[in-house]
């Protein structure tokens, strides 16, 4: 995933004090929340917060990065291997599927970027064009319906990255709306039950298999 700000080749030890930041975001923002200070993760990096602006001139750009971070491990090889295979519908939701686990793992991350639509767009731009790949092959493949378009799936993803703020950190609550999702847009419905419901947290619901009892 590319970064919206292109960042120049950095010294060994310029670096590691990067990365060093970047890890020290991400357990700073599962641990605390999306509201951490940039002091307590840089205390938390061992690095002086000069050193922190130096390398990040605000939150903003330290979450995208941690995000980019996050992608690039979980969700880029998932692209790789989906874009090499046979089975386009396959391996576009094998996509979403480590997608959505990178956004339930780090939803702190996410948290902090809410509402901010812009901001995410150096880091999904690669993304978004692997899944058109992939939604064009399976329309010629026969096992995506014809009628769904990139704004129609852009959108179901949106959606499904909304799911994370109903679901605890780290759950994998996820997987029955996107099995959901799957079942609208293949061109036959996969012959399997629906994942198990997960209850929404803190919610005074009871659920059924027919809705609210």
């Amino acid at each position: 995933m590319n970064l919206a700000v292109e960042r120049k080749p950095l010294r060994a030890d310029a670096a590691r004090n990067v990365d060093k930041i970047i890890t020290a975001a991400r357990k700073c923002f599962r641990e605390f929340g999306p509201e951490v200070p940039l002091q307590t993760i840089a205390v938390t990096a061992g690095v002086g917060p000069a050193t922190l602006f130096r390398n990040f001139a605000d939150k903003e750009q330290l979450v995208l990065a941690a995000l980019d971070r996050q992608l690039r491990s979980m969700v880029d090889p998932v692209i790789d291997q989906a874009l090499e295979g046979s089975d386009a519908a396959g391996g576009l939701f094998h996509v979403i599927d480590a997608l959505m686990a990178a956004a339930s793992e780090d939803a702190n991350l996410l948290g902090a970027v809410a509402g901010r639509r812009g901001l995410l767009t150096g880091i999904t731009g690669s993304l978004m064009e692997s899944l058109a790949v992939l939604l064009g092959r399976g329309q010629r493949q026969g096992t995506l319906r014809s009628d769904i378009s990139m704004t129609d799936l852009t959108r179901l993803l949106a959606m499904l990255i909304g799911v994370v703020d109903t679901m605890e950190p780290g759950s994998d609550a996820w997987r029955r709306p996107v099995a959901l999702v799957e079942d609208a847009i293949r061109t036959e419905r996969p012959n399997r039950p629906l994942p198990p419901q997960s209850p929404l947290p803190g919610s005074a619901f009871a659920e059924s298999g027919s809705g609210f009892a």
